[in-house]
């Protein structure tokens, strides 16, 4: 064991201690002296249980959780489901587990989930290139299994996530260049068939979402960003003020507690999903660059864990945590800079939130067991009990 633990990275731990001092920093701006005050110490908290969950998976084999995969998958597909039926509502998604006080979001966890269950099928699979319908096709369904219900539930964020993570894993898992190209050429033409109709047809496709298949949810979403003009002011609200504060903050930022949009309260819930108009705005655009550096120093450190791994599933799941983590820093900050939709995805590590938080350091301690148990001698999985 204590191998083991002298094997654990040291630059890792140090970023993810900068990466909670800095979020704790920023909650304690935007929350001090208003109903949220204390916040920061709950991130403090949501922190310290993080890191036990961190360096119990560090140490925890990740192969077994591998081997078992299949059955989370099918655990985690059950725990979506209730939350279609007896999930609570917030922010307009039915997205929420409420149990005795405690309430988390399983769409959240469902990520790592289907990394696993992906990377478990793939080094199953075993081929030196992905066949279309025996391989791609049955590898979609899987993703795409949890996509219909998480969007069903209007939480459009996590579900595109999913989607993500697929894409990464399937690109790792040698999907033929044709395929691809397909595949990139349809899903481009589909997104810019609807930009094109959601510009030019506003009204139409717009009754199309609320009338038709009751997104009317979408709309606030897709308003702001496709046609800034036609949004109500209530929608554009968060984002035309988080851009002014982003703006703001110039090269070096108006200083910390000093922020003239963040500290007037114009932006709601800016300890959540909206925390990098904080940061860019009080810090500037250097303190923007040295926390986008901490998150280029988090995945190059697993990219060298990936390429060091002699068993075959610790590359995919890598893979996998960086596609999620990746999507979800460019989508937070893309959309409040005008570049993505608002979805309400939190910037990893940084914005409040108990289940954030835990996912994301989980994701690292399934990433520091790669590193720690992916250097042995390669183990080939067992045939399981139960394969689809």
């Amino acid at each position: 064991m204590l191998q083991r633990i002298k094997k654990i990275d040291g630059i890792i731990v140090i970023v993810l201690l900068l990466l909670m001092a800095v979020s704790m920093l920023s909650i304690y701006s935007v929350t001090h002296g208003r109903a949220e005050d204390g916040f920061h110490i709950q991130m403090a908290q949501y922190y310290a249980a993080g890191f036990v969950v961190f360096f119990g998976l560090s140490l925890f084999d990740y192969r077994i959780l591998v081997r078992y995969a299949i059955y989370i998958y099918i655990l985690g597909i059950g725990i979506l489901v209730l939350v279609s039926l007896f999930g609570t509502v917030k922010f307009g998604a039915r997205a929420w587990l409420e149990i005795g006080g405690f309430s988390f979001q399983p769409a959240e966890l469902f990520k790592l989930i289907l990394i696993l269950a992906l990377s478990a099928l793939l080094v199953r699979l075993g081929r030196s290139q992905l066949r279309f319908w025996r391989d791609v096709v049955p590898l979609s369904l899987v993703g795409l299994l949890p996509f219909g219900i998480v969007i069903l539930q209007n939480d459009m964020g996590n579900a595109l996530s999913y989607m993500v993570i697929l894409v990464g894993l399937l690109w790792i898992g040698r999907i033929k260049a044709s395929h691809a190209l397909i595949g990139l050429l349809i899903a481009g033409g589909a997104f810019g068939a609807f930009v094109y109709s959601y510009i030019n047809y506003h009204e139409q496709t717009a009754d199309f979402l609320s009338a038709t298949i009751g997104r009317e949810h979408f709309i606030k979403r897709f308003d702001p960003w496709l046609v800034p003009e036609r949004a109500s002011s209530d929608d554009s609200y968060q984002t035309r003020n988080a851009r002014i504060a982003i703006g703001s903050g110039g090269l070096s930022g108006e200083g910390y507690l000093e922020g003239s949009s963040v500290q007037s309260n114009k932006i709601p819930v800016l300890y959540s999903d909206a925390i990098f108009a904080q940061i860019a705005e009080e810090f500037g655009f250097i303190g923007a660059a040295v926390l986008l550096m901490l998150f280029f120093i988090l995945i190059h450190r697993m990219i060298l864990f990936a390429l060091e791994c002699k068993d075959k599933a610790g590359p995919f799941l890598i893979i996998g945590i960086i596609a999620m983590l990746l999507y979800q820093i460019l989508e937070n900050i893309g959309a409040y800079i005008g570049l993505m939709p608002l979805t309400g995805i939190t910037l990893p590590f940084i914005s409040f939130g108990g289940t954030s938080v835990l996912i994301n350091m989980a994701s690292m301690g399934i990433a520091m067991s790669v590193h720690i148990y992916g250097r042995d001698v390669e183990e080939e999985l067992p045939v399981p009990a139960m394969y689809f």
